[in-house]
């Protein structure tokens, strides 16, 4: 089993964060849930829906959904827990995970 990177995913926030920080200034929410073979399986996006548009135009919306589901398989590979739910969000330039224990949360899309 790999060792797990505890700076692997906040690095990784952080580069995408420098391309693109007109949407990550903004306030948002990402709520994501993974299937039972440790694939992102959803997601429910919070913010505006000017910057909604933003993200999904630049990309920024299908490189966030491919980090959350490489972070869920990086996280399976090392044993680390938890790993189906969490919240990942957006303000003044930064972006943070949070991940919750598996069935505290329900998500709606």
């Amino acid at each position: 089993m790999a060792e797990y990177d505890e700076n692997f995913e906040q690095t990784r926030l952080t580069m995408l964060a420098k391309q693109h920080p007109n949407i990550v200034c903004s306030e948002g929410e990402v709520c994501f849930e993974a299937d039972s073979d440790d694939r992102l399986s959803g997601a429910s996006w919070r913010l505006e829906d000017a910057v909604f548009d933003q993200a999904t135009e630049s990309g920024f919306k299908l490189q966030l959904m491919e980090l959350l589901d490489i972070f869920i398989s990086y996280r399976a590979q090392c044993g680390e827990s938890p790993r189906k739910q969490g919240i990942l969000r957006f303000n003044d330039g930064v972006i943070t995970v949070e991940w919750l224990p598996h069935g505290t949360a329900s998500f709606s899309e």
